[in-house]
């Protein structure tokens, strides 16, 4: 088959390679999946650029969590009704040295979910590790309806379908952004108030927005970073959902939290077992119906022009996902 790999970290210009290598083989509770769409994620740019004085895991990775396919083999234990059966695909590479940047992939059944025929295998490819983050933010602890949630990240990936899930679960949502444009991204996906995090007035125009009672629930894609103002946005009893963090240690307004009663879970979607990311995905797919959730993708591009896909979500512009479409070249 053919496949982008690396076999050392670094810029994706200078270690990314487009070769032949030998088909997957599904092991026991496997299926093999032909590949149409592969979805790019901040996180397989971070992992192939590499972190001082950390090895790779394996001697040669496939990278990407995330696509959408068609499976063309099933291992022993999977029903072979499986077969041809459309698919979108999850944390494909966790794990595992070979992901979806290939014309196939093998890996555990449950992280090839059946897509609805009227969703097609881009914006299959655009769901993955993000919508399944997003669904677990907002819905793990509970219905939100009638609350209010906040979404830190409001025009990122998984921000995105965080706002748009929390609405549909009757809640009135906020988000914040960096700027004008993010911020009408974040207003088309349902968002009730946006507020620039650089804007020294953000946290008043939330405590205005509540009332002055504050959040609910916190969806959190920079906990280190956004500590001070969940801290000081937060109502008493509130939650917030961590899922991402720009550094591993920082001091926190712990008093502050606790003086308000805050609880925080930490969120790594990538080891969820079994039973609950099939969970989530059923509730998902419950959510892929025509006109119920929207997906953006910013580019899509052929297989060869992997290296271009980093650079762009590297860059940090594009809202929406990077797809390489597989049918391209």
């Amino acid at each position: 088959m053919k496949a982008a790999y690396y076999d050392r970290t670094g810029p994706a210009n200078a270690v990314f390679q487009i070769g032949e290598i030998d088909d997957p083989k599904p092991a026991a509770g496997e299926v093999v999946v032909q590949v149409h769409a592969s979805g790019v994620n901040p996180t397989d740019t971070k992992v192939r650029g590499g972190t001082p004085g950390r090895k790779m895991g394996y001697p040669r990775i496939i990278p990407h969590h995330d696509g959408a396919g068609v499976i063309v083999a099933t291992g022993a234990g999977v029903d072979p009704a499986r077969m041809d059966q459309r698919v979108w695909i999850h944390s494909a590479q966790f794990g595992r040295a070979f992901g979806t940047a290939a014309q196939y992939v093998a890996l555990p059944q449950h992280l090839a979910v059946r897509l609805p025929d009227a969703t097609g295998f881009l914006d299959g490819a655009a769901l993955g590790v993000p919508v399944m983050t997003a669904w677990n933010s907002v819905m793990g602890d509970g219905p939100v309806a009638g609350r209010t949630v906040f979404v830190a990240g409001g025009a990122g990936a998984v921000g995105h379908y965080a706002i748009q899930i929390a609405k549909l679960g009757g809640a009135q949502v906020a988000a914040s952004v960096s700027g004008p444009a993010k911020a009408e991204e974040a207003l088309r996906a349902g968002a009730d108030l946006v507020v620039n995090y650089t804007d020294p007035e953000a946290e008043a125009q939330v405590h205005d927005w509540t009332s002055g009672r504050g959040v609910d629930h916190f969806v959190d894609v920079n906990t280190t970073q956004n500590a001070g103002f969940s801290a000081s946005v937060m109502a008493h009893g509130g939650r917030i959902v961590s899922f991402g963090s720009a550094t591993n240690t920082s001091e926190m307004p712990i008093r502050d939290f606790r003086q308000r009663n805050v609880s925080i879970r930490f969120l790594f979607i990538h080891r969820l077992d079994a039973h609950h990311s099939r969970e989530i995905a059923a509730a998902v797919c419950g959510l892929l119906r025509p006109g119920i959730l929207s997906h953006r993708i910013a580019h899509s591009l052929p297989l060869a022009d992997i290296a271009k896909a980093h650079q762009l979500v590297e860059e940090g512009h594009v809202m929406g996902k990077v797809i390489l479409d597989l049918s391209k070249g």
